[in-house]
């Protein structure tokens, strides 16, 4: 597994409290989708997986927000998290997301494999 930056979308895909950026990742064994958002100008991403039960948390595609652009909410459960932390703020959590390591350069958002996340092969 290479542990590399991977090209994941232009940075101006990420508009503070607008729309996330999907893709995949492998997670434990199991591909899994994780989130881009962009939240006081900084790019951050996560599993796309509640702490409370083990599913996918946007109540649209790729919306988790708020409609104050503070929080990001599970649709099913309540659940709101920090969008800078991943930190459970409210309701039924268990912890908080499973953040993914970002950097942003060039105009592009790239994300960092790391244990026990890994790229999908292609």
């Amino acid at each position: 597994m290479s542990e590399a930056a991977i090209p994941l979308c232009n940075a101006r895909d990420l508009v503070n409290g607008g729309d996330a950026v999907p893709f995949d990742v492998v997670y434990l064994g199991q591909t899994c989708r994780a989130f881009a958002i962009r939240y006081k100008g900084q790019a951050h991403a996560y599993l796309n997986r509640c702490s409370h039960v083990a599913m996918e948390m946007d109540y649209q595609p790729n919306r988790f927000f708020d409609d104050t652009g503070d929080w990001l909410l599970c649709a099913t459960h309540g659940a709101a998290y920090r969008p800078e932390t991943g930190a459970c703020a409210g309701g039924p959590c268990r912890g908080g997301l499973v953040k993914i390591e970002l950097t942003e350069f060039d105009g592009v958002v790239h994300w960092h494999p790391r244990h026990p996340l890994q790229a999908l092969a292609f």
